[in-house]
């Protein structure tokens, strides 16, 4: 699993959400991802997406299998977010 968490500024609230909505409609259409954005109760404009994969090559394969309209989507999406504050997590299930 690999979170990516960090607020947007309110300013470009409505346009993240419509970006983050495309965005989740193509990473559910590949089998082998599980995608969700979450919202921190309480704090408005914080946010958190959650990859998760089916094996360590998937996961290793997120970036690269990412076609230009992907590419662009993220581009997007980063214009939206607050400069600095990201936090990058990285999970591993244990067996």
């Amino acid at each position: 699993m690999f979170t990516i968490s960090y607020g947007i500024r309110p300013e470009t609230r409505e346009t993240y959400l419509g970006l983050v909505g495309q965005l989740k409609t193509f990473m559910r259409s590949e089998p082998t991802k599980d995608y969700s954005v979450y919202e921190a109760k309480g704090k408005k404009n914080s946010f958190t997406e959650v990859f998760v994969t089916q094996s360590l090559e998937d996961f290793e394969a997120l970036e690269d299998n990412q076609d230009s309209a992907t590419q662009e989507l993220i581009q997007k999406l980063e214009e939206c977010m607050e400069r600095g504050g990201r936090k990058y997590s990285t999970l591993v299930e244990i067996d």
